[in-house]
């Protein structure tokens, strides 16, 4: 099968590859190194075991959907994009299953979704006057989705799950940047590490 540290160091290389492919503006290099580098943190997830309980199976759902929706980013078309969201959305309620099932507290999870929730608010604020009217809906859903996620992690009380799902979180707020706000290479440049860093995290806790 290999190692997860193999499987890490793919990824890692693959996401500089991609970084670079960014900012050259190679949709060829995109659609070519993408893939790779999100097959990596899935295959990591496997390599630690994740089959073998029912917290690794759901989140090796999860970073499956992740994959999945990083394919379906690749294209600059809307309806792809929205096709994207819902797979990361998807990906999220797996990880919140994941994370539930593992375990909550849900007293310090529900201080964390208030947190989040009041986040989320500015977030929106800040957002959504910026996107299309056909993607409103998705991208509110989908700023609902991610807070509940990251609140559940929080709630599980284990650093690696709390960390990775915070990552994941500040990583969105580059796509969304990118997408809907100021587009720029620089939104890579720091969203592209921490979103790879944080699902190689998750992926890290799939056989704990």
């Amino acid at each position: 099968m290999g190692s997860p540290g193999a499987f890490s160091l793919i990824t890692g290389l693959a996401t500089l590859a991609l970084l670079l492919a960014e900012w050259r503006d190679s949709q060829v290099g995109r659609a070519a190194i993408k893939p790779l580098a999100s097959a990596g943190f899935v295959a990591a997830a496997l390599a630690q075991g994740a089959m073998a309980s029912s917290y690794g199976q759901a989140l090796l759902a999860a970073l499956v959907f992740s994959w999945l929706g990083d394919v379906l980013l690749i294209p600059r078309s809307r309806r792809v994009f929205r096709a994207g969201i819902l797979a990361f959305l998807l990906g999220h309620i797996a990880f919140v299953a994941a994370f539930v099932g593992r375990g909550v507290d849900l007293r310090v999870a529900g201080a964390a979704l208030a947190a989040a929730l009041l986040a989320a608010t500015v977030v929106g604020r800040w957002l959504l006057p910026r996107v299309p009217p056909e993607l409103k809906l998705a991208v509110l859903a989908y700023i609902a989705v991610i807070s509940i996620m990251v609140a559940s992690a929080l709630g599980t009380g284990r650093a690696p799950i709390a960390l990775g799902a915070v990552a994941f979180y500040l990583s969105d707020l580059c796509v969304a940047r990118d997408r809907f706000v100021a587009p720029g290479f620089v939104n890579r440049v720091w969203g592209l590490p921490l979103y790879y860093g944080a699902q190689l995290v998750l992926a890290a806790t799939a056989g704990a």
